[in-house]
């Protein structure tokens, strides 16, 4: 996930990372003692938050089977990718064709450490470290350039990520600089955390500031993420929370309450 500086940083494991807390919330293994502790503290006063997490990581598998499935996307940039887990952007979209390619990225040198690990045997995927503001070092590095063929259609992910990006970096703007180097066709799957409650909003951006120190941005609200879409199709069933968008099981856990929600939803350009 995202921070202030646009330059990876070394592993602090005393400072918790939104990545690896993300990984915890899933019930994996990578994370350290700080980054519990912060998912504990935070679980006291956003209880849903651990189905929050598992709930978002279903929207996306379900969106990246969708797009290579129905729409034959087989280009796919995970911006602010986290750490690997079961059924991976790159394992969903080879299932549907084997063909399919994936450029993941995120600045959390650990992230890169296990992704470059899990992917040695596998030269259609690549694990890139860099910022996902930085769209010119991210669309001209040698992995990207390799795999993506940027004048066909590219999915380009930004998945619980948004939240991580701070007003003055312009989230929105990020969303159309990308989508200005994509050819027609393309998708942009993008969603963040939201809340209608002032003192849920303030209380989780102060506390994630002051817990990854300041590698966070803000809860936002639903109006503020429509911003992302603009100029783009939005598909059905628009944008919506997102354990609500298509489903493809009545099992999924629901949330036990509502004071925030993963918000969004999949905009393709004309």
């Amino acid at each position: 996930m995202q921070g202030e500086s646009l330059r990876p940083s070394a592993i602090d494991t005393t400072v918790p990372s939104v990545a690896r807390m993300y990984d915890y919330f899933l019930g994996g293994d990578d994370n350290y003692q700080s980054d519990r502790e912060a998912c504990e503290e935070l679980l006291k006063q956003v209880p849903s938050t651990k189905t929050l997490a598992v709930n978002n990581r279903r929207f996306l598998q379900r969106v990246v089977r969708m797009l290579a499935a129905e729409y034959g996307v087989r280009q796919f940039i995970d911006h602010g990718s986290g750490l690997p887990t079961r059924d991976n952007v790159h394992q969903v979209a080879q299932a549907v064709d084997p063909a399919s390619r994936v450029v993941y990225v995120d600045n959390d040198p650990i992230v890169l450490a296990h992704g470059r690990a899990m992917l040695e045997e596998n030269d259609r995927t690549a694990v890139i470290q860099a910022d996902m503001r930085d769209t010119d070092e991210i669309f001209g590095h040698a992995e990207t350039t390799r795999l993506i063929d940027f004048s066909q259609p590219v999915a380009a992910l930004f998945v619980s990520v948004m939240h991580c990006i701070p007003d003055e970096s312009d989230p929105a703007g990020l969303v159309r600089s990308v989508a200005e180097r994509l050819a027609p066709g393309s998708f942009l799957v993008v969603c963040q955390l939201v809340s209608d409650r002032p003192e849920i909003r303030k209380f989780v951006t102060d506390f994630m500031a002051e817990a990854t120190g300041g590698n966070w941005g803000r809860v936002r609200e639903e109006q503020e993420v429509v911003q992302y879409f603009n100029g783009l199709e939005i598909l059905e069933p628009g944008l919506v929370e997102v354990s609500t968008w298509r489903p493809d099981t009545d099992l999924a856990p629901e949330q036990e309450t509502d004071e925030w929600l993963e918000w969004g939803g999949v905009g393709r350009l004309r």
